[in-house]
C-alpha cells in the first residue's frame, strides 16, 4: 500500500511538472517545446517493467495537462485550446521516446544521456516530417523539407535542453520518492 501511494504520488509530480511547464512556456515562442514529456516518457520505458504500462504515465501527463490548459482556454484564462485536431498524432510521436527508453535500459549514466540526445532528435525528426507532409505551407519535396526542419530547430533546442533538465530531475525523484534512496543512483530498475 505504501508503495502504491509512493507512485501515485510520483506520478502526480509529474503531472504538476508537464500542466507547469505548459502554462509557462507553451505560449512564449521562445520557450515553445521546453516540456518534461519527452522526458517522463523516456524514463518509463526506462524504469516500468511492463511494455504497456510504460506508455500510460507519459500518456496520463500530457492528456491531463492537455485537459487542464482546454479547461483555462475555455475560461479564456489561456491564449490557446489544450485540446486540438492533430492531438492523436503527437501523442503517438511521443511515445517513440518510451520505445528509446525500452532499447536504452537506462542502467548507467551513459545510456541515460544518450536517450536524453537520442529521444528529442527521434521526436524532432518525425514531428517535423508530419508536419511538412501534411502541410500546404511547406514545398513537398526536399528543400520544403529541409526548410520545415530550419523552422522546427528552435522546439528542438528547447526540448532538447528541456529532456537534458528534466529526466535527471525524474531519476532523482523517482529514487527519492519511490525507492526511498537518497542518492543519485542512476541505475533505474
Amino acid at each position: 500500500m505504501k508503495n502504491i501511494l509512493r507512485i501515485s504520488l510520483f506520478t502526480l509530480l509529474v503531472i504538476v511538472m508537464a500542466t507547469v511547464s505548459k502554462l509557462l512556456f507553451a505560449d512564449k515562442i521562445e520557450w515553445s517545446g521546453f516540456s518534461p514529456l519527452i522526458a517522463t516518457a523516456l524514463f518509463s520505458g526506462m524504469i516500468i517493467k511492463d511494455k504497456k504500462l510504460s506508455f500510460l504515465l507519459p500518456l496520463v501527463a500530457l492528456f491531463i495537462s492537455d485537459i487542464i490548459i482546454q479547461i483555462l482556454y475555455i475560461n479564456n484564462l489561456f491564449v490557446f485550446a489544450g485540446l486540438y485536431k492533430f492531438q492523436l498524432v503527437n501523442y503517438a510521436l511521443l511515445l517513440s521516446a518510451t520505445l528509446i527508453g525500452w532499447a536504452l535500459k537506462g542502467k548507467n549514466i551513459a545510456t541515460v544521456g544518450l536517450g536524453a540526445v537520442i529521444a528529442p532528435t527521434v521526436f524532432f525528426l518525425l514531428s517535423n516530417l508530419v508536419v511538412w507532409y501534411g502541410s500546404k505551407t511547406y514545398p513537398q519535396n526536399f528543400n520544403g523539407l529541409m526548410i520545415c526542419y530550419a523552422a522546427g530547430l528552435p522546439f528542438y533546442k528547447h526540448a532538447l535542453a528541456a529532456t537534458l533538465i528534466f529526466l535527471p530531475t525524474l531519476i532523482l525523484a523517482y529514487n527519492y520518492i519511490v525507492k526511498q534512496k537518497q542518492s543519485a543512483n542512476i541505475v533505474l530498475r
